[in-house]
């Protein structure tokens, strides 16, 4: 990427005060989760029902033991560490340059890394509750259980905190994100195609200084970005300096 993209990133991050970060898929990629719709992401791959059927609200229902094997083979990524974009996330929130990180991802990574204010628009594989007493599980309890997963307390069904296809996105959290990306001066959009909505729609509420984008590859809101980066999100803000 070119030297000149990273000073003027550099600059951006240096007169900026309320930065909000926006992410997607392609965040996390680098700490080795896979993303939907790349070469290798889970939309490639066979099963006997496409991924986006197997990880939607009626099929949660319907199909119980097929969405939890193929939940527990593909989604629960425990072992993955936060990856230098997390990090620095992380370190411009301590600095107090970033006020909050908006995400698409559901593996928690960005708490990890030390990041305190993140909005997670389509939940967590990391927090689990019994439907019927709310009781809350880990996502090891998930992950080491057999067949569909039970409440141990009242024997009800164990359904992880994500936003499947065919729900809709939490008020508060769309609340949240909403509101930080409308009061923010620099918005980073990163690692996302800005294909999926609703989330991919936030964008349009921020009306700050700078829109910056850094993704692999081109997206629909490369022309509205006062700067665009074409690379991986963890090699780009790697370089940045925190000051």
């Amino acid at each position: 990427m070119p030297e000149n993209n990273i000073e003027l990133l550099q600059q951006i991050i240096d007169e900026s005060d309320n930065i909000v970060f926006f992410g997607g898929a392609g965040v996390s990629t680098e700490s080795g989760i896979p993303d939907f719709r790349s070469v290798d992401g889970l939309y490639n791959q066979k099963y006997d029902y496409p991924p986006e059927e197997i990880l939607s609200h009626s099929f949660f229902f319907s199909h119980k033991d097929y969405f939890y094997n193929f939940y527990r083979d593909k989604m629960l990524c425990l072992d993955a560490q936060p990856n230098s974009a997390h990090l620095k996330l992380a370190e411009l929130e301590a600095a107090g340059k970033l006020s909050a990180v908006v995400t698409q991802n559901i593996d928690g990574l960005h708490q990890k890394a030390g990041s305190k204010s993140v909005y997670e628009l389509h939940g967590s594989v990391l927090r689990n509750y019994c439907m019927d007493c709310k009781k809350a599980f880990s996502a090891e309890y998930i992950l080491n259980s057999d067949g569909v997963p039970k409440c141990d307390k009242c024997g009800g069904l164990i359904k992880p905190d994500v936003v499947l296809y065919e729900e809709g996105l939490d008020g508060n959290t769309i609340d949240g994100a909403v509101n930080a990306i409308a009061s923010a001066d620099c918005l980073i959009v990163a690692g996302t195609s800005l294909v999926v909505y609703p989330a991919a729609g936030f964008i349009r509420y921020f009306s700050g200084k700078h829109f910056v984008l850094i993704n692999r590859d081109p997206t629909p809101a490369d022309k509205l970005a006062d700067l665009v980066i074409h690379g991986k999100v963890g090699e780009v803000l790697s370089q940045i300096e925190v000051k």
